[in-house]
C-alpha cells in the first residue's frame, strides 16, 4: 500500500531537502519504490536544458519511479526570492490549482513512498490568498516537519505543529536537524520539542561532514510513520 507525505520545516534553510533525500534514500534502502514533487521552486539555475534547482535535483535523484525534471518542479523561478514575488516578476499566476495537477500526477504513480516537498515554512505565500500550506489541505496529506534546532527552534516548531492541526492535517512525525551543533542546552532543547510536538521524531540528523542522502538516512526510522 502507497504512502505519502506532504514535507515542510520551521523556516527556510533548515535542511528539508536534506531529510526528504534522507526518507527517499531510506525507502529504497528499505525495497520501496519512490517518487517525489517539488511543486515550486526559486533559486534556479539557468541550464542548457532549462532552469534546474539544487533541492529538485536532490529529490530526482532519489526517485526509483522514472520522473523527468518538469514532473518533479513543474514551476521553476530564477531568482532566490519568495514564490509570490518570483511569480510576480515572471508574470506568472501562481494558485494552489496550477500547482494541484502535477502534484496529483506525481501521487497517481503510486510509488510505496512519495514526498511533496514544500518551499521556506509552512504559511508560505502563492498567489491572492493562496498559501503552499493550501496545497498540503487540498492533496490531503499527512505532513513530517523538519525542525532547524538551533536557537529558537522550540516556539517555530510548536507554531507550525499547531498552524498543522488548525489546517486539519496529521503531522505524521518530525525530524531535528541540527544545525547548530553549540545550540545551548541542545539535549533539554530536543527533549521539551520530543515533549510538546505531538508526533513521533523520526530522527535526529547531526552536523554531517559529508552531507549524503546516504549518510542522512542512517539516521532517520521510516518505521515510525503511520
Amino acid at each position: 500500500m502507497s504512502a505519502a507525505y506532504f514535507i515542510t520545516g520551521t523556516d527556510t534553510d533548515v535542511g528539508k531537502t536534506t531529510v526528504a533525500a534522507g526518507l527517499l534514500h531510506a525507502a529504497r534502502s528499505a525495497g520501496l519504490s519512490t517518487a517525489a514533487g517539488k511543486p515550486v521552486a526559486s533559486g534556479c539555475e539557468v541550464t542548457p536544458k532549462g532552469l534546474r534547482n539544487a533541492d529538485a535535483l536532490a529529490l530526482l535523484a532519489e526517485c526509483s519511479v522514472p520522473l523527468s525534471y518538469q514532473q518533479v518542479n513543474p514551476v521553476a523561478f530564477e531568482p532566490a526570492i519568495a514564490p509570490h514575488l518570483a511569480a510576480r516578476e515572471a508574470g506568472v499566476a501562481l494558485t494552489v490549482q496550477s500547482l494541484l495537477t502535477p502534484m496529483r500526477a506525481i501521487l497517481a504513480m503510486n510509488a510505496d513512498f512519495t514526498l511533496i516537498e514544500g518551499a521556506g515554512g509552512w504559511r508560505v505565500p502563492l498567489a491572492d490568498q493562496d498559501n503552499l500550506s493550501d496545497l498540503a489541505i487540498a492533496l490531503k496529506l499527512p505532513v513530517i516537519l523538519v525542525v532547524g534546532v538551533r536557537l529558537g527552534c522550540i516556539s517555530h516548531a510548536l507554531l507550525t505543529a499547531e498552524a498543522i492541526a488548525r489546517d486539519g492535517l496529521q503531522l505524521a512525525g518530525w525530524v531535528a536537524n541540527i544545525i547548530d551543533p553549540k545550540t545551548s542546552r541542545l539535549e533539554e532543547n530536543l527533549a521539551t520539542l520530543a515533549e510538546r510536538i505531538p508526533a513521533p521524531c523520526l530522527g535526529r540528523v547531526p552536523k554531517l561532514k559529508a552531507l549524503s542522502a546516504e549518510a542522512v538516512a542512517e539516521h532517520l526510522q521510516l518505521d515510525l510513520l503511520d
